[in-house]
């Protein structure tokens, strides 16, 4: 997998991704998060409707390249979909409750 293009200017940033087969998609990015020290992003196809499915990467700054990088390791995706799903829920909650409930 490899990044082409990263969108610092637009509202919503997107990042297009080469999958494996070649497959070219434009992804959203949801979220820049950290989990055990690193920091990782979760991207949503553009277009891909309800059932769409999220693309979760290491994400490393290289001054104004970026890299992703496939978790390989069972325990550090379990890890950072725990982190990426903690994050959705106060997101949720936020939407919610508004940023000054407690």
């Amino acid at each position: 997998m490899s990044e082409e293009n990263f969108n610092n200017e637009a509202e919503n940033d997107t990042i297009t991704i080469t999958l494996e087969d070649d497959t070219e998609l434009v992804c959203d990015v949801i979220t820049i998060f950290p989990c055990q020290g690193k920091q990782y992003i979760a991207l949503l196809p553009q277009d891909a409707g309800e059932e769409a499915e999220v693309y979760l990467y290491e994400f490393v700054e290289k001054g104004d390249d970026i890299d992703l990088i496939n978790i390989e390791s069972d325990d550090e995706f379990e890890a950072v979909s725990d982190a990426f799903d903690e994050w959705l829920d106060s997101a949720e909650f936020d939407d919610i409750f508004g940023d000054d409930a407690e």
